[in-house]
């Protein structure tokens, strides 16, 4: 299982995975050589390291990782190695350490932003969401960590423009208020700050409220943007109900602070 460790951004990662056969680092970096392979619809597959994680990763967001599961090690290792990212994806089924994770068939691309070292080998990454893709095709023996043959997930453009300027107008004022009513709690007159662009606005409200990971993958997973605003705007006026209570805290963004400029 994965452990909060300190900042609720943390998490741990332990244990060992048997695998059929046990593979050198240098054959392991052999087969992540060739990257892109051509898929059955005419879609470039693109060979990607894969990170099963107990919780989901959306574009533009961050996370902190405490790694020390030798497989993840070597993860960490090729891809800062090859400057290449890797993939997090939710798992579905099996454990998160140690044993085989089976995961879901979406997920997002992930960029290590920064990394320390430990003496002992372990180390804690800050990785940036980039775009989603679908896997195609896992190849579980490929290295000491699962892979994937991978496609972007294409977000369909925005057609009613009616529905859409409604839809986050709703978004951008319950946000505010939601945002600002936190602040406001701890003495901070704020500004609150938006994406420009109504996908990246989705996910942004979506990285910052409190939800079940099926709800979030669920979220992840729509590739209609204003059915994304629909499915946030009840949890958001949830959240917002919920927010007049004294002891709420239950905004779980770990980039709050990129939301606002202090007055």
């Amino acid at each position: 299982m994965a452990h909060v460790v300190g900042d609720p951004e943390l998490w741990t990662y332990g244990g060992e995975r048997k695998l059929h056969r046990k593979l050198s680092h240098e054959e392991g970096s052999r087969k992540m050589e060739d990257d892109i392979l051509k898929g059955r619809m005419g879609h470039e597959l693109e060979k990607l390291p894969l990170f099963p994680l107990d919780t989901v990763l959306f574009p533009q967001a961050s996370l902190r990782l405490h790694v020390f599961e030798d497989r993840y090690r070597e993860l960490v290792r090729v891809c800062l190695d090859e400057e290449r990212p890797f993939g997090v994806v939710l798992i579905r089924a099996g454990e998160e350490v140690g044993g085989f994770a089976d995961p879901y068939m979406v997920g997002t691309l992930a960029r290590i932003k920064d990394v320390s070292r430990f003496d002992d080998g372990r180390m804690d990454i800050h990785i940036i969401g980039e775009r989603r893709f679908r896997i195609r095709r896992l190849d579980e023996d490929a290295a000491p960590f699962l892979v994937g043959h991978v496609e972007p997930v294409l977000e369909h453009p925005i057609e009613d423009d009616d529905r859409a300027e409604v839809l986050v107008m709703q978004a951008r004022e319950n946000v505010e208020l939601l945002v600002k009513r936190f602040f406001e709690r701890q003495h901070f007159s704020v500004q609150v700050m938006f994406p420009t662009d109504a996908v990246d606005l989705s996910f942004s409200i979506a990285n910052l409220l409190s939800m079940e990971n099926l709800q979030k993958q669920r979220l992840l997973e729509t590739t209609d943007t204003l059915d994304r605003f629909e499915d946030l705007l009840p949890v958001l006026q949830d959240a917002l109900q919920e927010s007049e209570s004294p002891n709420y805290f239950r905004i779980a963004s770990r980039d709050l602070a990129e939301w606002v400029n202090p007055n």
